[in-house]
């Protein structure tokens, strides 16, 4: 394994010295699957449930305590594109970008852009090149079915610069799934084993169709429920990040008047991020205080700055 570069003299444990770290826990009985999150030794286990990460009682994305330094937090980061003409028009309703914010943020990946794009090759080509290169990850959602309006497997072999083929592989999942349903490979449904050279499946264990990986960009359904098998099947293989944890600090008080002194708390407290989200219930404006950090000190930091604020306004008034 390679050392990173900020750390050359660093050590890794092997996996056999790893194994005593993995949390474990099961929704359904089924053997879980493991997958180690690279050089800093995280482990996250991953439990399947029939009916997808939305359906499972409880977190199904666990990892141990063993996590960065807190001066050194480390920061994944991911972007969605979400390809279709039927988004854009209101036809169809996206129901993908809050599944993939809730699964980031649970295994400490920051979700930071989401574009809605067109089905147009230009508009999805400059939309990939540009997210890939400033996050970590992206995932792409739509526009990888069998009609001449799925363009997004060519789209994204252009980004790259590498052709767009039948995968050997796709092309014969799709064959043999097919024949055993007595429907004929027609040359439209053959369009859906399309990907661009060297790109890698990602499994769809719902339609068969699968999606694709090439670089960091992971291009999968739109259909919400092939999406969310797919993505079960991409979370093992991403870079956890640090967590980011969060307080919330109820405020009787509306933005206008706190808006100032939080503004400067802020200023303050540099490691963290403060949001302010204003409410109104009860016939009164009110504002929740949500301060967000890595590491557990900052958290409390602001949040005891936060808290005296909104105690120095109630006792003023």
């Amino acid at each position: 394994m390679s050392l990173p570069a900020s750390d050359p003299g660093a050590t890794f444990p092997s996996n056999r010295e790893r194994r005593p770290y993995i949390s474990t826990v099961d929704f359904c009985g089924a053997a879980p699957c493991r997958a180690c999150n690279g050089y800093l030794g995280l482990w996250v286990q991953i439990v399947h449930c029939p009916g997808g990460i939305a359906a499972a009682a409880e977190p199904r994305y666990l990892r141990p305590p063993v996590m960065p330094e807190p001066s050194m937090p480390e920061i994944v980061t991911a972007a969605m594109l979400v390809i279709g003409d039927e988004i854009l028009s209101g036809r169809t309703k996206d129901k993908n970008i809050g599944h993939l914010a809730d699964i980031m943020t649970a295994i400490g990946i920051d979700l930071k852009e989401v574009r809605i794009v067109p089905d147009e090759e230009d508009e999805i080509i400059a939309a990939v090149n540009a997210v890939r290169a400033r996050y970590t990850y992206v995932f792409t959602t739509g526009g990888i079915g069998p009609t001449h309006d799925d363009i997004t497997a060519d789209s994204v072999s252009k980004a790259f610069g590498v052709p767009c083929e039948y995968d050997a592989k796709a092309y014969a999942l799709l064959a043999a799934s097919y024949a055993a349903r007595g429907i004929e490979y027609t040359e439209a449904r053959k369009r859906m084993a399309r990907m661009p050279r060297g790109a890698d499946l990602i499994d769809n264990p719902v339609s068969v169709a699968p999606g694709f990986r090439i670089g960091n960009v992971h291009v999968m359904a739109g259909v919400p429920s092939i999406f969310q098998a797919m993505l079960d099947n991409v979370v093992p293989t991403l870079k956890a990040g640090t967590k980011m944890l969060s307080a919330t600090v109820p405020c009787p008080f509306g933005e206008g008047l706190i808006g100032g002194p939080l503004g400067d708390i802020q200023k303050a407290h540099p490691d963290t991020i403060i949001g302010s989200y204003p409410k109104y219930g009860d016939g009164k404006f009110w504002t929740e205080l949500v301060v967000r950090a890595r590491s557990q000190s900052a958290l409390d930091a602001a949040r005891a700055d936060v808290e005296a604020m909104v105690t120095g306004f109630s006792n003023s008034g």
